[in-house]
């Protein structure tokens, strides 16, 4: 009879003609009926939640971890095929992960113990490989094959990995803090220097104009000198040169009086009065046009001094009172600054000292309760089942408590006698009583110690 399976299963055929077994991963096989004998094992991934709760690291502080892994049986590999169906055959595939999953955790216990919180936490990486790594070569001896292993979680109930994060989170926000400081005062730095320029950028364009128009009056003032003294030297020129001016000689036929002669004393008198009248007018007017240059130079010293008043008036009005607002607010930025930095500074000591503080008082407990039960194991050791007699014996009346709660607790209690008992709070105590004597025969049973027994021989 033929059968097959899919390629997430293996058969087994054991067997007359069938030693060693034949296993078959995915694929088909004849199976002679009554002699033979087919068996399945699945090779289906499987998916395991590997948790081990309070384990304590290195330091001795409790963490609970929680791992991720995916495995299965291998079914390419005919040894490993072999070595899961010895081990594995008949069973579940829940059984199979239930055994593989307490294997992973014992590993995954085992490599918690000898790290640190901190490198366990800040280095998944590196615990996943290891757990991943010492898992492969165990459970490879079982057939199975460690597909991944990932870190899901870490935590623990002390805030341990909470106080480590403080520190880190104190020095983020302390560095966010001097980030806003700085954009802060730059930003009013550029503001203030904005400001300077723009208010300089204007006092320049005035002083610039105020030279333009210096510039232009200069320029205008040497023309008109230049043309002043050119139209004086013309008008002087044609009075003395055109006909009826000044050198002119009256005609014969108009003179009225006597006649002079030409080339006489008079006549040269008479030329020579009006050549002076008439370099007296010239100077006049060059006078006058000396007056106006020196009019025309003050002005320009005037405009000269109103630059030079307005550049001193610039620098300050505006330049010197912005670089003292400017030098005042990056003092102010670089004080707030420093006193954010201090301040940042100042918590994350604290957030530190405070965090190793704690983290001493955790571990000086946990030192202090490994001692202690360190003590009672040697005790238990060298007194054995006195050491047990004394614990029960001092459980007792905790036992005796807890037996008449109910009858504590209880409002109202009617009895009813038959006459031929106690009756009442006797009947009661009795009755307590009563169940405390058979807690040794109880604990016997339990434990197999005879409670009589010890307390004799220890007596």
């Amino acid at each position: 009879m033929f059968y097959t399976c899919g390629p997430n299963e293996a058969m087994v055929v054991s067997g007359i003609c069938r030693s060693p077994p034949l296993m078959i991963a995915g694929g088909r096989v004849f199976v002679i009926p009554c002699i033979q004998q087919i068996q399945r094992i699945s090779l289906n991934t499987l998916t395991l939640n590997v948790k081990s709760d309070k384990v304590y690291t290195r330091h001795g502080v409790p963490i609970s971890v929680t791992g991720i892994a995916q495995m299965k049986i291998q079914g390419q590999n005919k040894q490993m095929l072999a070595a899961a169906c010895q081990m594995f055959m008949g069973k579940s595939e829940p059984e199979i992960a239930q055994i593989a999953l307490e294997t992973l955790e014992g590993h995954q216990r085992a490599i918690i113990a000898h790290l640190t919180v901190e490198e366990i936490y800040k280095d998944r990486k590196k615990f996943s490989e290891q757990v991943f790594k010492v898992a492969s070569s165990d459970l490879v001896n079982m057939g199975i094959s460690v597909v991944s292993y990932t870190l899901k979680d870490v935590h623990d109930d002390q805030d341990y990995l909470h106080s480590l994060g403080k520190a880190r989170t104190a020095q983020v926000q302390k560095d966010a803090r001097i980030g806003e400081a700085q954009y802060k005062r730059d930003s009013v730095i550029r503001e203030a220097h904005a400001m300077q320029v723009k208010i300089s950028a204007q006092y320049r364009n005035e002083i610039d104009m105020a030279k333009a128009q210096r510039d232009y009056e200069l320029k205008k003032a040497a023309y008109d000198i230049e043309v002043y003294t050119k139209k004086a030297e013309s008008e002087m020129a044609y009075q003395l040169q055109v006909p009826g001016g000044p050198n002119r000689r009256r005609p014969a036929s108009d003179s009225i009086g006597p006649q002079w002669p030409s080339g006489t004393h008079l006549d040269g008198l008479i030329c020579g009065f009006h050549g002076q009248v008439a370099k007296t007018k010239q100077r006049i007017e060059e006078e006058k046009m000396q007056v106006q240059v020196v009019e025309r130079t003050q002005q320009i010293m005037l405009q000269e001094q109103e630059i030079t008043r307005r550049e001193k008036e610039l620098e300050a009005k505006v330049k010197k009172p912005a670089e003292a607002e400017r030098y005042r607010l990056e003092k102010l930025a670089e004080a707030q600054r420093l006193k954010m930095i201090m301040e940042a500074e100042a918590e994350a000591e604290s957030i530190r000292v405070k965090g190793e503080a704690e983290a001493f008082a955790v571990e000086a407990k946990g030192r202090a309760e490994a001692e202690q039960m360190a003590k009672k194991a040697e005790a238990f050791q060298q007194y054995k089942e006195g050491a047990m007699v004394d614990m029960l014996l001092e459980k007792l009346p905790l036992m005796a408590e807890e037996i008449s709660r109910p009858l504590c607790e209880a409002n109202k209690v009617t009895m009813v006698s038959s006459g031929g008992g106690e009756v009442g709070a006797a009947k009661l105590s009795g009755e307590v009583l009563d169940i405390m004597t058979r807690l040794p025969e109880a604990v016997e049973k339990l434990t197999g110690i005879n409670i009589s027994q010890v307390s004799s021989r220890t007596g």
